[in-house]
């Protein structure tokens, strides 16, 4: 697979594999199994991927423990990316929410490192931004992270242009993580422009859109009670049939240039820029499989054309989550006193 540069100096494969579904996601609890898990992760690496993006707050804990079983044999030849700022009693700060105290990134850093099997991080996010913690704090303590060698990168999460700015004068960020799809395109807005004038990567979750841009969701798809599609106004409804043309457009390219739907929206979002890196996320090898056959898809000038052209054309309607999940994104950090 090819590859990418976030930042000045993290080269990854340009399609990376997302973790977080393997231990439940988007309000489901269901687990791959740990075999099939292992399996998962250790074939993306045969595929050609090598950046692999886990979190402490994904299990809790036991997603971070899988990745890091999965690519010890190969740790010399992969990029890992996990995330603090969550409270965690083993990090000092018993509780829920968001914490990013300097003394619980510490003890955090530690206890990631202990269940990814390594003895360093290869990009570590600032998962969401804590309104209680200057960003400078938070980049300094990465900074000193980076200095003792437990850290190689400063990552930040769902973080406005702003916060960006000012943790990028402290410590260089290499990458941004944040939603970005076909889909959901706000991010061109704001930050999109911030990382092209500082040189920071993009590294898009949900790149197919929660499933959406897959095709296999129609007009007539229910969703199970725990999972967040069913309470997400994006899937409901007349907002659902009105999205559903762009994937009419993507199931019409695809049959012309034999792609899949998923493909298409994946070759979009390598085409936005050359420092964008998407990770989707699967639990079934074949679909690991398509994801990362994207990165085969060769389109003409007049095919791209009119994909760009699908996705400017049709008018996305409808939040892309519930409201009790998108308070936590696109927050300020507050000014150091």
């Amino acid at each position: 697979m090819k590859q990418r540069t976030l930042g000045t100096n993290l080269t990854v494969s340009e399609i990376g594999l997302g973790c977080m579904s393997l231990t439940g996601a988007y309000g489901t609890t269901a687990q791959t199994p740990r075999a099939e898990a292992i399996a998962l992760i250790r074939k993306a690496v045969e595929l050609g991927v090598t950046f692999f993006d886990t979190a402490e707050v994904y299990g809790p804990f036991a997603n971070e423990d899988i990745v890091g079983e999965a690519l010890e044999p190969v740790r010399d030849q992969v990029k890992i990316a996990t995330k603090f700022g969550f409270a965690f009693e083993e990090n000092g700060v018993p509780g829920g929410g968001v914490c990013s105290r300097p003394e619980s990134i510490r003890r955090a850093v530690d206890h990631s490192l202990r269940r990814l099997r390594t003895d360093h991080i290869d990009l570590y996010y600032q998962h969401r931004v804590d309104t209680s913690v200057p960003i400078e704090d938070v980049a300094g303590t990465v900074k000193e992270l980076i200095e003792a060698g437990k850290v190689l990168n400063f990552g930040l999460s769902e973080a406005v242009a702003g916060t960006i700015r000012r943790a990028h004068a402290v410590q260089p960020v290499t990458a941004v993580q944040s939603e970005y799809s076909m889909w959901w395109r706000e991010r061109e807005n704001d930050t999109i422009p911030v990382l092209a004038e500082l040189g920071i990567g993009l590294v898009p979750y949900s790149p197919l859109g929660k499933g959406f841009l897959t095709g296999a969701i129609n007009a007539s798809t229910t969703f199970e009670a725990s999972d967040m599609r069913a309470r997400t106004p994006r899937f409901q409804g007349d907002a659902l049939a009105g999205n559903l043309r762009l994937v009419d457009t993507l199931n019409e390219l695809s049959a012309e240039v034999g792609a899949t739907p998923a493909q298409l929206a994946l070759v979009w979002l390598l085409n936005q820029q050359p420092w964008i890196v998407p990770i989707p996320g699967t639990k079934r090898v074949e679909r690991l499989a398509e994801n990362m056959g994207a990165a085969d898809v060769e389109l003409s000038d007049d095919q791209l054309a009119r994909l760009r052209q699908a996705a400017d054309e049709v008018a996305i309607v409808g939040a892309r989550y519930p409201e009790e999940n998108d308070r936590m994104t696109n927050l300020e950090a507050p000014l150091p006193s």
